[in-house]
């Protein structure tokens, strides 16, 4: 009689039916996404395991044990010193833009400009029509990191890293490429959000679905994790919607608390941007074009940054802060488009 596979007794504690199934412990979750990242699992039980996942909907149990799988992955070169891979702030940038450009590249640069280290990682094209970072950080100059060389060299250069899933973990963006076969975005979008490759002691998380505020925040308390800001972003991304009040559920030292950020503009529902061109972000930072929205998804996204790296003891002292530091930025830092 055959035995059963290793990995068969996390998909049976997902799928053993309503009155029997539960959610996987964070010692579990660790256990099980461990087996995936080192190829341990058959693709069929892959899917199933996302699947179950993506049904019952994850705990912040679960969401906090796969991400330190993957931080118990993650190796550092050792001939770089751990102070050239320090950043003030982890920014995970995961969803793509669909109805509007994304703000927040520009919010995460001035950030940099101002002497703060900024660390992003993210995927792309897992989703159709939607733009995403790296495609937006080619066309306004700014290098995507290869390596963890270069992490530090940008880090050093310019306070702002953008590394891609694939480099930090082949086998995560494989799953993530799931997406159009199994029809459904997986766990792997949710707590990829999370593995914050530099511990860097404060991390922006935008998501899509309401629900899964308490679920990153308790997760971010599991995982010890010191400063966190999740919230209700456009598009899933982390970025303010200047329209609507913006609930951000914070992290603090073990401490959860949340925040009502005020809407910035009157109208909450602002037209779709049917051109969805890139340019119009490296003209905006110029000051040769631009729009109420534009700067106010800027700026009112830099601010809850600001706040959750305790730059700010208020909201309107650090909505005060990012509008000071948008008005004095150097406008010719990105160049005019070609």
């Amino acid at each position: 009689m055959q035995e059963n596979h290793p990995f068969s007794k996390f998909i049976a504690i997902l799928g053993r039916g309503k009155t029997k199934q539960r959610s996987l412990t964070i010692e579990e979750s660790r256990q099980s996404m461990g087996m995936l990242l080192r190829g341990e699992a058959l693709p069929e039980q892959i899917g199933a395991f996302l699947m179950l996942l993506r049904l019952k909907e994850e705990s912040s149990e679960e969401i906090a044990g796969f991400a330190l799988a993957v931080k118990d992955q993650i190796k550092l070169p050792p001939d770089i010193a751990p102070d050239r891979l320090r950043a003030d702030i982890d920014w995970s940038s995961y969803a793509g833009k669909k109805r509007q450009l994304p703000w927040y590249i520009l919010s995460a640069l001035l950030l940099a400009r101002n002497g703060h280290k900024v660390f992003m990682h993210g995927s792309e094209g897992h989703t159709p029509d939607r733009i995403y970072t790296r495609e937006c950080l080619h066309q306004l100059g700014v290098p995507v990191c290869r390596d963890y060389h270069q992490v530090a060299e940008n880090l050093a250069n310019s306070n702002f890293a953008y590394m891609p899933l694939e480099v930090i973990s082949q086998p995560l963006q494989t799953m993530i490429e799931l997406r159009p076969i199994l029809g459904l975005r997986s766990p792997v979008h949710s707590f990829t959000r999370m593995i914050n490759p530099l511990d860097a002691p404060a991390e922006m998380i935008g998501i899509f679905h309401r629900g899964f505020m308490d679920i990153h925040a308790g997760a971010g308390i599991l995982m010890e994790q010191p400063h966190l800001a999740v919230f209700r972003g456009e598009g899933g991304e982390a970025e303010r919607r200047p329209g609507k009040t913006c609930e951000v559920w914070n992290v603090d030292e073990g401490e959860l608390s949340q925040e009502r950020w005020p809407a910035i503009l009157d109208n909450p529902r602002h037209p779709i941007d049917e051109a969805m061109d890139i340019a119009d972000l490296a003209a905006h930072w110029r000051a040769e074009a631009g729009s109420d929205y534009a700067r106010a998804a800027v700026t009112g996204t830099l601010a809850i940054a600001l706040k959750t790296m305790d730059q700010a003891d208020t909201i309107e002292e650090a909505e005060h802060k990012a509008g000071q530091m948008w008005e004095n930025r150097d406008k010719n830092y990105l160049p005019a488009a070609a």
